[in-house]
């Protein structure tokens, strides 16, 4: 079924992955009319399963949640889909191993933690109110959806926010991941479940920051951009595809209401464009891809390992490919090292160099061809992005104006009437090469010398996969 396992580390990836969880599940339909059968092949990111009692069927998130003490607000492991005989601690009192429970000595109890009023109407069975910055404290405050026991994994060594102990160093991150690692193997205690069901596993989708210690236990040693520097060595060489998110210091007028110092506003802005740009691989029919695909698409060389993400909302047909796809917003890159469309209009600079593309357009508008452009794949849905009540209101957005009266009433009163339509780009380019350069540039001032030839000489060489001059030796495209 080309499955694939998702895994969530940190605060920011988990309120990133929530956005994204959300949007899938709001693609299930509930109809037996054939002709309703979904656009998503929903086998790809959710596993069936039975609960503990073998008689209620459940289908959950293919996921691994790692979060500190504090994180999880009022989620608990042991949800309505598998509840048990018992009083069950929520994470907040549970160090998980696995499925085997508690340690011999486990920490004090915490007091429990009061659901958001948005959980509390769902699990009321009502239709929740849209949730605002000062309602969203944790990430489980705006999930629509449970997840299987095995998913949720807390490490109690730390807690969120922690002053005494603050999670920040790369190599805390390091030093946590080995001893945790070599008590539990990790590995075997947290993946192997979700390996072993799949019948045919394509990849893993990871979720992680790098500008703290989730730098470092995701990686396998320092603050700021030193954590990012070494992160970014050490993913590049054991990712596939590597894929640096950022928010852009400039904003176009199709976000409204936008918080930058919201974080359920800002994952779910990169929760949408993420979305959106793996899509295919998600699709039903022979338009499906599969990671493998796509990366193929990507690294044409096998060494340019990373790719930049754009995104643009309610935008025009795309009119030309020949140099590339160059969206409103650029989020990958960050501050100075931000190349996007709008910091370059009106400038006398060129546009980076495109190698390869995906680009996907989603809400009806197709991507028009050219006869000479980089190695592109282009694929059109009208599954447009969906507005949920979980999601924040930052796009201006529309409704489907082929529903008729009835169904949009209908379809309000469900909460999920509203879209946007989304083209997004994945590619790779020359402006890596300046993002790394300017990277090495600043981060060999800010580490100790012993580490600065490495770390400056790997970036270097890395930088230099995305040279402008490099060349393919074809300019063919590929339309699907």
């Amino acid at each position: 079924m080309h499955e694939i396992i998702t895994l969530q580390l940190g605060q920011q990836s988990n309120y990133l992955a929530t956005h994204f969880w959300n949007t899938q599940e709001s693609y299930f339909t509930y109809s037996e009319n054939a002709s309703d059968d979904p656009l998503i092949d929903h086998d790809v990111h959710f596993r069936p399963g039975l609960s503990p009692d073998g008689k209620t069927e459940t289908f959950t998130p293919r996921t691994v949640i790692y979060d500190l003490k504090g994180a999880f607000g009022s989620m608990k492991r042991v949800n309505a889909l598998y509840e048990v005989d018992g009083d069950e601690p929520d994470p907040a009192q549970l160090n998980l191993e696995g499925m085997a429970g508690a340690r011999q000595n486990p920490p004090p109890k915490s007091p429990p933690i009061t659901p958001s009023p948005y959980t509390e109407a769902l699990n009321a069975g009502l239709r929740p109110q849209r949730p605002t910055p000062a309602t969203v404290k944790y990430f489980s405050d705006f999930s629509r959806l449970y997840y299987h026991p095995r998913s949720v994994v807390q490490l109690n060594e730390f807690e969120v926010a922690s002053s005494v102990q603050p999670f920040e160093q790369f190599s805390t991150g390091e030093e946590l991941f080995r001893e945790l690692d070599k008590e539990h193997d990790l590995l075997d205690r947290d993946l192997r479940f979700f390996a072993e069901e799949a019948d045919f596993m394509q990849g893993f989708q990871v979720f992680m920051g790098v500008d703290d210690a989730w730098g470092g236990l995701g990686g396998g040693i320092w603050r700021g951009l030193a954590n990012k520097s070494r992160a970014f060595t050490e993913l590049y060489t054991h990712s596939s595809i590597l894929v640096p998110l950022s928010i852009p210091s400039r904003l176009p007028s199709s976000l409204s209401n936008f918080d930058t110092t919201s974080l359920w506003h800002t994952t779910g802005l990169l929760a949408s464009a993420v979305e959106s740009a793996l899509l295919p691989s998600r699709l039903r029919g022979q338009k499906k891809e599969t990671l493998n695909t796509i990366i193929e698409t990507l690294d044409l060389t096998g060494k340019q390992k990373v790719a930049g993400l754009q995104f643009s909302v309610n935008a025009s047909p795309i009119e030309d490919l020949s140099e590339g796809v160059q969206l409103d917003m650029s989020l990958s890159g960050s501050g100075g090292d931000q190349i996007d469309a709008y910091s370059m209009r009106g400038r006398d600079e060129r546009m980076p160099r495109v190698f390869s593309q995906l680009v996907t357009t989603r809400g009806g508008r197709r991507v028009r061809r050219s006869a000479y452009e980089p190695i592109t794949k282009t694929y059109s849905t009208s599954l447009a992005f969906p507005i949920l009540d979980s999601f924040p209101e930052i796009f201006t957005v529309e409704r489907d104006d082929d529903e008729d009266d009835g169904k949009d009433e209908k379809k309000e009163e469900e909460g999920r009437e509203m879209t946007v339509r989304i083209t997004t780009s994945l590619s790779t380019d020359s402006s890596v090469c300046t993002r790394l350069r300017r990277l090495k540039d600043t981060v060999i001032k800010s580490i100790g010398l012993e580490d600065r030839e490495m770390i400056g000489n790997e970036l270097a060489e890395m930088a230099e996969e995305y040279h402008e001059g490099w060349s393919s030796g074809s300019d063919s495209g590929e339309d699907d």
